[in-house]
């Protein structure tokens, strides 16, 4: 018998063996002690957790990354159980800002399954649910309905208050953490869109706190944006006469936009509009998004006009919760003549007041050192080997108590055989960045050749006209003529560590006083690895910028700090708006801060082509590129890709390395340079690396081989 369940153990899918909720359950406890003492949750930690009690890894189809996000999110809850009911006791400013550091402390979700995508599965980060819960103004006698209760961020928050609940979630997996989190409960499994009807016969709740999916449904594969409407809807018919109900939803669904006015004018005959603001979409970075959301307040209350209190703005949470304390308290919810009652105190909500937003800080230490470093000469002494790789340490420079890098680097063969100019310039740094290690002497080697590259400005002036996209000779003493600063190349491989180095020339700028600087990159993921770089070389997180919170067309409200941008972003216009003149009007024409252009070849094909069909348009991310440097031509430009050089027209857009027009290379122009080397195919491109990196304008490192040790596994599929 035992031989024959051990047989039939691979028919049944794992879900039957273990108790996903369980198990959900179990991992998420096990994260919850790092919660509580305040270390963040590495992906190291996560891994561990879910392989133990799923009984195998995700490459093996255990579980999925979304499985360890719900997890993440379970943690949270039993975090807030532990800090108990005294966290209600505290000023709400510090609640905010210490669920805030909560969160901060939690992986970005980056993956997402099937069934979050469909099923627009997004749940409510933790700061954003207090303020929700805080706005239904919970008392103990109350019960509240969930009808997308997801994995329980809000109905904790309201249970905080001692309220009772009634919940429902569609998604099976879901529905299981929630009979874990929340023994006892009611708990449902229907479609939200219609609770009302599913709900016949069972009591009304008092308030309902919802974040429904803003534009899906079950079964339809489209967009359904009726999605929002259909929800709120239902719960409002379920919800009992005097009763709140305070929703996330989409920042288009808003009394504002025409679209849905006719919507909300509908409601008031039965209802009352006392809050809708938009929400800044950062409070969702760390789920993954950053999309605008908006809080609506509605109280079960016929409204005794049809204006409709509506701010359009998206605002950050501090000011979110002062316009919430001024809502008014919620009136008993006895069903005796509850509408005359809850009629007579609602209010219109005072004109808000802007909450100014705080300018930049950095931590950086005060003992700021200037680099000391010995030049060497170099010599080569032996002619190209059979290898294609050779060990690399520095050729020009020995820098005292500087560390190696932590792995071993080598360079290609044909760029060994070249060595760089001997530097002068020296860079600006914190003293701990050597004595501690923070850079490794190969990564102080970029940040000194970027500097060194910095000083210089190319040959000849130049007349930029007004669209920053023609670029002419200037003739000698031009009025408005301008010299562009000489950019530099990092084409590092994986392993070296880029944006620290891209960090570290900032900071050298940083230190010399140059306290604005652009961080242009291809993945809005990314800017938290850029926060990672620039808090490990000792600066604020908050030093770094996100210009996606920033609305189109504003004023960027920071006299200082790293502006933070993808590719895609910068590229974006509207109505005659634009972010790259958003960008400009920051920095200022007069800005020689740096511009980092991190995976610069995502502006490749910059210019126009021919190609087998025909000419081949330029790419716009290229032009763009190209406006931002020809507008600032001051700035201290460092390009940066591991892949930047693969076709020559990929570097149609790096025109701060003086490759043509300037007298330095024998090109005249972008479409000469291009031609030629496309000839020569890619010996000349190797060319033109060997020569830059001669001018010291290029260096490119990849992680050794030496040492690596390979371990073949052979897995075998088990036959049914």
């Amino acid at each position: 018998m035992v031989s024959l369940i051990a047989t039939q153990g691979t028919l049944f899918d794992l879900e039957t063996v273990l108790d996903y909720g369980q198990s959900i359950l179990n991992v998420a406890q096990e994260l919850t002690k790092s919660l509580i003492e305040q270390r963040t949750i590495s992906t190291k930690t996560i891994q561990a957790q879910m392989n133990r009690y799923f009984l195998g890894t995700a490459a093996s189809g255990a579980w999925q990354w979304k499985d360890a996000y719900e997890a993440i999110e379970v943690a949270q809850i039993l975090y807030l159980r532990h800090l108990g009911i005294k966290i209600l006791s505290l000023q709400p400013q510090v609640v905010v800002q210490q669920l805030e550091e909560l969160t901060a402390l939690c992986p970005t979700h980056t993956r997402r399954s099937e069934e979050s995508v469909q099923l627009q599965q997004f749940s409510t980060p933790l700061p954003l649910a207090y303020l929700v819960a805080k706005a239904g103004f919970i008392q103990a006698d109350d019960l509240i309905l969930e009808p997308s209760a997801g994995t329980g961020l809000l109905a904790q928050m309201a249970k905080l208050h001692s309220a009772s609940l009634m919940l429902n979630e569609l998604a099976p997996d879901r529905s299981k953490i929630l009979r874990r989190l929340f023994p006892g409960t009611p708990l449902f499994s229907v479609n939200a869109e219609q609770i009302n009807d599913y709900l016949v016969g069972k009591t009304q709740p008092s308030v309902v706190l919802m974040n429904p999916p803003f534009s899906a449904s079950p079964k339809i594969n489209s967009r359904n944006p009726d999605a929002t409407k259909r929800h709120i809807n239902s719960a409002l018919q379920r919800l009992a006469d005097g009763g709140r109900l305070v929703t996330i939803t989409a920042n288009w669904f808003s009394p504002a936009n025409p679209s849905w006015r006719e919507t909300f004018l509908k409601w008031q005959s039965e209802v009352r509009v006392l809050l809708s603001v938009g929400v800044n979409g950062k409070v969702y970075s760390k789920h993954g998004t950053q999309i605008d959301t908006r809080i609506t307040v509605i109280d079960k209350v016929p409204a005794d006009s049809s204006e409709i209190p509506c701010i359009t703005e998206t605002l950050d949470l501090p000011e979110i919760l002062a316009l919430i304390e001024q809502l008014a308290q919620r009136s008993s919810w006895e069903r005796s003549d509850i509408k005359a009652a809850a009629k007579a105190i609602v209010v219109q909500l005072p004109k808000r007041t802007t909450v100014a937003q705080p300018e930049t800080v950095s931590s950086l230490p005060d003992d700021i050192v200037v680099l000391e470093y010995e030049v060497v000469e170099w010599f080569a002494t032996e002619g190209l080997k059979d290898t294609l790789y050779e060990t690399y340490r520095p050729q020009r420079i020995r820098i005292k108590d500087a560390l190696p890098h932590p792995s071993l680097l080598c360079e290609s063969a044909a760029l060994a055989l070249v060595s760089p100019p001997a530097p002068t310039y020296k860079p600006h740094l914190p003293q701990n960045i050597v004595t501690q290690g923070l850079l490794s002497e190969a990564q102080l080697e970029s940040v000194i050749y970027a500097g060194q590259a910095h000083c210089e400005f190319l040959s000849g002036s130049y007349i930029v006209d007004d669209s920053w996209d023609n670029v002419t000779v200037a003739a000698q003493g031009e009025e408005n003529a301008v010299k562009f600063r000489r950019g530099w190349f990092l084409g590092d491989g994986t392993g070296a560590g880029k944006g620290r180095q891209c960090a570290g020339i900032i900071l050298d700028n940083w230190c010399q006083e140059r306290r604005k600087a652009i961080w242009v990159s291809k993945s809005a993921a990314l800017i938290e690895d850029a926060r990672r770089d620039w808090c490990a070389l000792g600066g604020n997180e908050k030093d770094i910028i996100d210009l996606s919170n920033i609305k189109l067309g504003d004023p960027i409200p920071f006299t200082q700090g790293i502006l933070f941008c993808t590719y895609s972003t910068l590229r974006s216009q509207k109505n005659g708006k634009s972010r790259l003149k958003q960008i400009v009007d920051w920095a200022g024409k007069d800005f020689e801060g740096a511009i980092a252009f991190d995976e610069c070849h995502a502006m490749g094909n910059a210019m126009a082509q021919e190609g087998k069909l025909g000419m081949v348009a330029a790419s716009q991310q290229g032009i763009v590129g190209l406006r931002l440097q020809n507008a600032l031509p001051q700035a201290r430009v460092v390009y940066v890709s591991a892949t930047g050089a693969t076709k020559v027209s990929n570097l149609s857009y790096a025109n701060r390395l003086g490759l043509w027009q300037t007298g330095d290379f024998p090109f005249t122009s972008r479409e000469d340079f291009v031609e030629s080397i496309e000839g020569g195919g890619i010996a000349a491109m190797e060319v033109v690396a060997r020569d830059l990196k001669a001018l010291g304008l290029y260096l490119a490192r990849s992680l050794s081989l030496i040492k690596l040790e390979l371990k073949i596994l052979i897995i075998r599929k088990k036959s049914c």
